[in-house]
């Protein structure tokens, strides 16, 4: 357009910002926003938007955070999907507690955050295992009159199982079908994690024998997982057993399956021994 002589608009540029963001070339998205005003163009929201998405896709948190807070001065209103790109770049930069500040500014400056908007603040707060907060935000989306989705579900049983909290990933998981959202391989896996590391092999047992039910494939997760479990508690047999279904599952035991059935065995054997 340049070398040709003519006049780029808002419209071209925005459409070029936000191929730059599609394509992970996040400086050159910004490089053309920020040349917009040297060539008399004014950026709108449309234009900071894809900057912003730009920097959500490669985790610049910093950046998408100051061209959200330049937005009002370019006489460009900031919208949802402004603040969800703005929360979701600090969830990849694991910045939970800026997250939601920005998702409290969001209600003051009156946007209405959607399922998106929850579901990226409860990721930012799993990342780093605050499930108190995670689950304050999934009520938080309920009374709000959303409904949740498999992410933010998803992000509430991990966060859940990084806190020790079983019992209540459990109920997540079980109340996901009466939710009609589908259970998949990544919340059964934290939920038999969840219960892994709190040594209730039966309840990961149970959720492992859960997932065909589910219509879930069985992942390497899910099974070394509920071995591990198994071994915690002195299981061997419940090890064993689970050890020998994988290639069933099509899925071939790994390290940490050979390792956590073998020291099941030795702790069983130990435990037999001190009995006599």
């Amino acid at each position: 357009l340049l070398s040709a002589r003519l006049q780029p608009t808002v419209f071209t540029f925005s459409a070029a910002i936000s191929a730059c963001a599609k394509g992970g070339q996040w400086q050159r998205a910004v490089h053309l926003l920020s040349s917009m005003p040297a060539l008399r163009v004014a950026a709108d929201t449309v234009s900071f938007n894809a900057g912003i998405s730009a920097c959500e896709r490669n985790g610049r948190w910093q950046l998408a955070l100051h061209l959200l807070a330049i937005m009002p001065a370019a006489s460009a209103a900031p919208t949802r999907i402004s603040f969800n790109a703005a929360i979701s770049a600090c969830e990849k930069g694991d910045q939970w507690r800026v997250a939601l500040e920005l998702l409290d500014r969001m209600q003051k400056k009156e946007v209405k955050p959607d399922v998106i908007s929850f579901s990226a603040g409860i990721s930012a707060c799993e990342k780093v295992g605050h499930w108190e907060m995670a689950l304050q935000l999934l009520e938080g989306l309920c009374e709000a009159q959303l409904q949740a989705n498999e992410f933010s579900l998803d992000a509430c049983i991990s966060a859940c199982e990084k806190g020790g909290e079983w019992q209540l990933a459990l109920h997540l998981l079980s109340g996901m079908p009466q939710a009609r959202i589908a259970r998949n391989e990544f919340s059964m896996s934290a939920g038999i994690s969840a219960c892994e590391k709190a040594g209730e092999w039966q309840q990961a047992i149970g959720v492992l024998a859960e997932i065909p039910l589910a219509t879930v494939a069985f992942t390497e997760i899910s099974f070394n997982a509920s071995i591990s479990a198994c071994e915690k508690g002195a299981r061997w047999e419940w090890a064993i057993q689970a050890l020998s279904k994988m290639p069933a599952a099509q899925l071939l035991p790994d390290d940490i399956s050979f390792s956590a059935g073998i020291s099941a065995c030795g702790r069983s054997i130990i435990i037999d021994q001190g009995a006599v």
